[in-house]
């Protein structure tokens, strides 16, 4: 995987529709935010929505799935996207193979970590976003 040279404001990633999505979208978080110079609160933070919203995209929409990373410097705040081919017409197989209680609290998660979150439909499918609030090392 690449590494952004320049700490640029916006960064569009896309990845393959299938279960390892998840890691590589962190270690593209990880990367990113550490050009941004994001402290680690605000780069834990961001880990854990990417990989949550990820994680739905993959177990519960069609491909493709793209990672969306944008740095506002007006309020110092991260906002991430996630866009996928819409609805799938079944669940992943993570999702098929476990029981009720071990899956279902992703966006439990994202709504206590961002400070907003929303989904967006558009033409090519979905984009379910989170922005939370970033402070700097």
């Amino acid at each position: 995987m690449p590494t952004p040279r320049t700490p640029l404001d916006d960064v569009t990633w896309h990845l393959a529709h299938c279960p390892q999505a998840a890691g590589t979208a962190r270690e593209i978080t990880a990367a990113v935010l550490e050009g941004w110079q994001a402290c680690e609160r605000t780069t834990e933070a961001a880990l854990l929505v990417v990989s949550e919203l990820v994680t739905n995209a993959v177990e519960h929409a069609q491909p493709p799935v793209a990672l969306h990373l944008h740095r506002e410097r007006v309020g110092s705040r991260i906002w991430m996207g996630v866009s996928d081919g819409g609805p799938a017409t079944s669940d992943g197989g993570w999702t098929v193979s476990c029981t009720d209680d071990e899956h279902g609290r992703g966006l439990v998660i994202v709504d206590a970590l961002a400070t907003a979150h929303g989904t967006v439909s558009h033409p090519c499918g979905t984009t379910h976003w989170a922005r939370i609030q970033a402070t700097t090392a």
